[in-house]
């Protein structure tokens, strides 16, 4: 469904962002993009979704194919209507806005009949909004206003739903219990999921493929099953020795061999 061809991403007409990213996501499958602060994961997001001009960026070279069409030029309200839909990090709900018109606003692009149907699917996979439906998103928990965000998005019933740090600043129940509406969204919906995460261990639970970055590359990918069983992936993003065991945190503030990746 979506084929990202050496890409090449530059801010401020200066600095090189994504360095010949290449990357796919596959049809109805959840797609991890893990990798640590700075390595280019929520600039993929926004290339993808057009939404880089507005932060002084630009695509300088490659390509984003979706459905096999070119959307590298397109704006973003053109790629919304193709079905491609963003959940930026930090939630960014409108929070002078009610919940129910805060999802109001995420299917302006349905026609208004399908309004009541989508609220109330949304409704299915986040009780907790139904009951604060009339309530401020402000004055919502991180937990609650990140469901918000993602049922926002539900309601442009998007065919691609780009994910960025879903899990940030969140407790480790909401984690789980946000990860798991993930997932149900994926197999009863059928909406490819590209999935941005520093929460490695919570990425390839539900995720089919992952793509490791650094430095605005691809550095490794293969399946989830693949990925958490690479020593590499256990000792700098799952915090396990080499084989398999938990390390402690003096292990590794001490520990100084390259990533295999680098030499």
């Amino acid at each position: 469904m979506l084929t990202v061809e050496n890409l090449e991403v530059v801010y401020n007409d200066v600095v090189l962002t994504l360095k010949g990213l290449s990357l796919c996501a596959g049809q109805g499958r959840i797609t991890a993009l893990l990798g640590a602060n700075g390595a280019g994961k929520s600039t993929t997001l926004k290339a993808i979704s057009g939404l880089l001009a507005g932060e002084d960026g630009e695509i300088t070279d490659g390509r984003i194919l979706y459905d096999g069409t070119a959307i590298n030029r397109l704006p973003p309200e053109k790629i919304v209507r193709l079905g491609v839909f963003q959940v930026m990090e930090g939630r960014r709900v409108f929070e002078d806005m009610s919940v129910e018109d805060n999802l109001r606003c995420g299917g302006v692009t349905r026609p208004a009949r399908e309004f009541r149907d989508g609220v109330e699917r949304v409704y299915g996979y986040f009780p907790r909004l139904k009951e604060r439906r009339q309530q401020l998103a402000g004055y919502m928990s991180g937990g609650e206003q990140q469901m918000l965000a993602i049922g926002r998005a539900l309601m442009a019933r998007p065919r691609l739903l780009l994910l960025d740090e879903p899990s940030l600043g969140l407790a480790p129940l909401l984690v789980e219990e946000i990860f798991d509406i993930i997932r149900r969204v994926n197999s009863e919906e059928g909406v490819t999921i590209l999935l941005v995460e520093q929460n490695a261990r919570a990425a390839l639970s539900v995720a089919d493929v992952g793509f490791i970055m650094e430095n605005g590359r691809i550095v490794l990918e293969g399946s989830c099953a693949e990925l958490a069983s690479n020593p590499d992936v256990q000792e700098f993003y799952l915090g396990m020795g080499g084989g398999g065991e938990k390390r402690r945190y003096r292990d590794v503030k001490h520990y100084r061999r390259r990533k295999r990746w680098l030499g």
